[in-house]
């Protein structure tokens, strides 16, 4: 019995940074929604910027 029980303990891996990171958001609930609805909001407020500035100018 022992010998399964060693053999299972090793074929355990330590989990993952993306079951880590899942983890994390489960219990941190709206602070990680909040945290990334901004982070989304500025990304896309960046490339607009960036887009608007970068427009070409064509002549008529």
């Amino acid at each position: 019995m022992k010998n399964k029980n060693e053999i299972l303990e090793k074929k355990v891996s330590p989990p993952s940074f993306i079951k880590l990171a899942m983890r994390n958001m489960v219990r941190k609930g709206s602070k990680s929604i909040s945290h990334f609805s901004i982070t989304f909001l500025v990304l896309i407020g960046i490339l607009i910027l960036v887009a608007t500035i970068g427009k070409p100018n064509i002549p008529v």
